[in-house]
């Protein structure tokens, strides 16, 4: 289990977060240029070693009614994916995402360690992978992308309109 100075140094090594201390020595970190009104990335991280992650929009973590995950027994290499993985879902849309989507189109964006994003949406019964708005690959089958993606070191987001 990490100490709360190595989680501290590893929340505080991304700029896009503000610090906000609150009650009891816990503190927020907030990503101020979030879409919605959810700005806290880190919420509560405590002395102890606790503390919270919004992953409300992030699939294969075990999330609270707030959308949070407990942080206290994350590796350094979770906590980094974890919070990049969050910073990422409450950014604002890109022109990209909505030239390749569209308005009515329900597509994923797909990140990997170098903040490199691929978008895979069905489109006429096939699963498109998009890189910037130059199509990157085409399968027969949603496991079949998502198998591609994951063997070429990327990890699923959900995209949002």
């Amino acid at each position: 289990m990490l100490t709360f100075t190595e989680k501290l140094a590893i929340i505080e090594s991304f700029p896009e977060l503000i610090r906000k201390d609150v009650s009891l020595g816990r503190i927020n970190f907030q990503y101020e240029e979030s879409f919605s009104d959810k700005k806290n990335v880190v919420y509560h991280l405590h002395p102890n070693g606790n503390g919270f992650v919004y992953a409300g929009q992030l699939r294969g973590y075990d999330i609270d009614e707030k959308g949070m995950v407990n942080i206290r027994e994350f590796s350094a290499q979770d906590l980094r994916s974890i919070i990049k993985k969050s910073i990422y879902s409450l950014r604002p849309v890109t022109n990209v995402e909505i030239a390749i989507t569209g308005e009515e189109t329900e597509g994923e964006t797909w990140i990997n360690d170098n903040n490199f994003t691929l978008i895979l949406i069905l489109e006429d019964d096939m699963w498109n992978v998009y890189a910037d708005l130059n199509l990157d690959g085409t399968f027969n089958s949603y496991a079949e992308a998502a198998s591609y993606l994951e063997e070429e070191g990327f990890s699923r987001m959900y995209y949002r309109k």
